[in-house]
């Protein structure tokens, strides 16, 4: 059990949500950062605070600095930050073709998924590294298998920028790993979530699902699952590795 804070970026729903609990259950305060979404961050608070966690709900647009900034000063306020779940994240309409798409989609794309994640790690830094007089901690970024598939005719720009996240992942787990941070990522694949819906294809997680060598769909809770083990002591020899959790797709 930890009294640590674990700040997770888009945690109001989904893999963030399910995230959130998990990461309660084994004692950590949570700090649910949303976009937009009031009721629902509130709700999953609730959820936590029935089941005698701690949580905190703070409004948090990632690809906005300020909201960045308020969101770590808010998660100071609430306790020793031990993890940071670099959740949060968009897709464009899918099925657009990169000679179609426009320069807006692509910097709001980058702006939330790449810099957004980017500076919140940044934050995480200068609070947990020994470098910094901190105690240590461990940075988890979400990417997806879309960063090794590419995504052609569905949404390269998001492939694009979760490789990035790869990239980042690596990088900065080589950066830090002498002053107490763990750095890894997730590769989540099909899952059963609402950001196919703000891609325009709710059902397609399930259309897909016959590519997945198990024949099925993941659930946020299993890409929870993974998270909290990461930013458990369990993994603590873990570094720089990005761990697919997409049913061997």
């Amino acid at each position: 059990m930890t009294d640590k804070v674990v700040v997770i970026t888009g945690g109001s729903r989904g893999i963030g949500r399910a995230t959130a609990l998990a990461a309660a259950a084994r004692g950590y305060r949570v700090v649910v950062g949303y976009a937009t979404n009031q009721a629902a961050a509130n709700e999953v608070v609730t959820a936590i605070e029935a089941r005698n966690g701690k949580a905190i709900a703070v409004k948090c647009d990632v690809g906005s600095e300020q909201d960045i900034l308020a969101l770590f000063k808010a998660a100071d306020g609430f306790g020793t930050l031990g993890a940071l779940v670099n959740n949060a994240g968009i897709v464009g309409k899918s099925g657009v073709r990169v000679d179609e798409m426009s320069a807006e989609r692509i910097q709001q794309m980058m702006s939330v998924n790449v810099t957004g994640s980017i500076l919140c790690a940044r934050e995480a830094v200068k609070r947990m590294s020994t470098k910094h007089g901190g105690k240590g901690g461990v940075i988890v970024n979400l990417s997806s298998v879309a960063a090794k598939l590419g995504a052609p005719n569905t949404y390269v720009d998001y492939a694009a920028s979760k490789g990035a996240i790869d990239s980042f992942t690596v990088g900065l787990g080589y950066e830090v790993a002498g002053e107490g941070i763990r750095v890894a990522g997730i590769r989540p694949g099909l899952i059963d979530t609402d950001i196919h819906a703000a891609g325009g294809e709710p059902d397609r997680a399930h259309r897909l699902a016959h590519m997945v060598p198990m024949k099925r769909v993941g659930t946020a809770d299993e890409i929870a699952n993974a998270i909290v083990w990461l930013i458990s002591d369990e993994a603590s020899y873990v570094t720089s590795a990005i761990l697919d959790v997409s049913g061997g797709r």
